[in-house]
């Protein structure tokens, strides 16, 4: 009898480790709040336990119990932020989906999270740039821009490239001062490119080369949990994702600066914008760009690729019947209705299509847009630009409650 209890409370034990170190990678990997605390819930009832769980950009809360007559065991995991590593994550969910149809012990699964872990970006280092390029490209021309801005934007991604990867090689105090430094540089290498190329729309080209890193995804997602009454992680996402647009600004406006103080700048006019056929060239490089960039697997591209026209292509449409905030509303609940019936016949995240998509429809880059009109003395208009960025966030958040409802979600990651 107490054998069998003590080999009990050993598998209890064994399932928990489990269940903390999953948590803590799923978090690592990009799944967000609502989806990391359902998921885990489903695991530890088909594992025959009981379990609650809160999670925050900062930390995951793991409360586990034997059984209901039992005390509750706790656990408090600090964590260093959000990540965006889609293969990873699909990973991982494969890895659960063994563990639970039982082919795959929690010892197995446990030493597979490690290699998890370990393994290399699909698409490795020279994709990773091409893709940082892309996305420059893609919102220079969505943007207006000339053909010199869509170069430039492009040189100057690569740069932020090389810069986000030099900043992992350093450390986390390195990785925290990434959204000022990127600006900073994006910025004071703009007006020395406009230095010679007159045509230049500086802010407009800062703005593309920084697009990667600017936050818009989680403000979204903070409003988008506040809807959801996940009120702790919503504030954090939030405030956090408002403290790094507030870091990128001051690190652009402080590079425009100082390059003005070096150089003379131009009062030309910036050049002609590029014709706007050929977005169905440079939006469908964006989308894959931002593919790329969350790491998608391989396997999982294309469907992916598809989830971001689709977003796309109705934010168009609803835009075209009664106006931009529609769209984004449209765009949305198309996405995340597609998400959720490729996630159900596929049994993968729902992260893997669904991120790279609201990407497209985020608010960060208006908010940005919105802080740099009131530095140049435009208050009026950089007040309503930046709040627009929340209409727009709240706009995404009603469009995944509505496709939520419109198609059930699988709790996956």
């Amino acid at each position: 009898m107490n054998s069998d209890s003590n080999s009990k409370s050993a598998q209890f034990a064994e399932a928990g480790r489990f269940i903390i170190k999953l948590g803590e990678a799923a978090h690592a990997y990009g799944s967000t709040a609502a989806r990391l605390e359902a998921f885990l819930s489903r695991l530890t009832k088909t594992l025959g336990y009981h379990g609650v769980f809160r999670s925050t950009p900062t930390d995951i809360v793991f409360a586990f119990q034997e059984d209901e007559d039992q005390p509750q065991q706790t656990h408090l995991a600090t964590m260093p932020g959000t990540g965006q590593e889609l293969a990873k994550l699909a990973q991982v969910g494969e890895l659960v989906d063994a563990v639970e149809a039982g082919t795959t012990s929690i010892s197995e699964a446990s030493n597979r999270l490690d290699e998890i872990d370990k393994l290399a970006d699909p698409w490795g280092g020279a994709a990773t740039a091409v893709s940082y390029a892309l996305c420059g490209t893609g919102i220079a021309v969505l943007l207006s821009g000339s053909w010199w801005d869509v170069l430039v934007s492009a040189l100057l991604s690569l740069v932020v490239y090389g810069m986000v990867e030099m900043a992992g090689r350093f450390g986390a105090r390195t990785a925290e001062w990434l959204p000022l430094s990127t600006a900073f540089v994006a910025g004071f290498l703009a007006v020395a490119t406009k230095v010679l190329v007159p045509e230049v729309n500086i802010g407009l080209v800062t703005l593309a080369a920084i697009l990667v890193l600017i936050p818009g995804f989680s403000i979204s997602v903070g409003v988008v949990e506040l809807v959801s009454r996940h009120v702790v992680s919503g504030s954090a996402n939030l405030m956090t994702g408002l403290v790094y647009l507030a870091k990128q600004f001051a690190g652009a406006w402080l590079g425009v600066g100082v390059a003005r103080l070096l150089w003379p700048i131009s009062t030309a006019a910036v050049g002609t914008a590029v014709d706007r056929q050929w977005l169905w060239l440079f939006m469908p490089l964006l989308i894959a760009g931002l593919c790329v960039v969350f790491q998608t697997s391989r396997k999982d591209f294309l469907w992916a690729f598809l989830g971001g026209a689709i977003a796309y292509g109705g934010t168009l449409l609803g835009s075209a019947i009664a106006g931009a905030n529609l769209g984004n509303l449209f765009g949305t609940i198309l996405a995340v209705a597609f998400a959720n019936v490729w996630a159900a016949k596929t049994g993968r995240p729902t992260s893997i299509v669904l991120l790279p998509a609201i990407i497209l429809l985020v608010s960060g880059s208006i908010g940005f847009r919105g802080l740099a009109s009131m530095a140049t003395g435009q208050t009026a208009l950089g007040e309503q630009q930046f709040l627009q960025m929340f209409v727009v966030a709240l706009t995404i958040a009603a469009g995944l409650l509505v496709g939520n409802t419109l198609v059930r979600p699988k709790a996956t990651l």
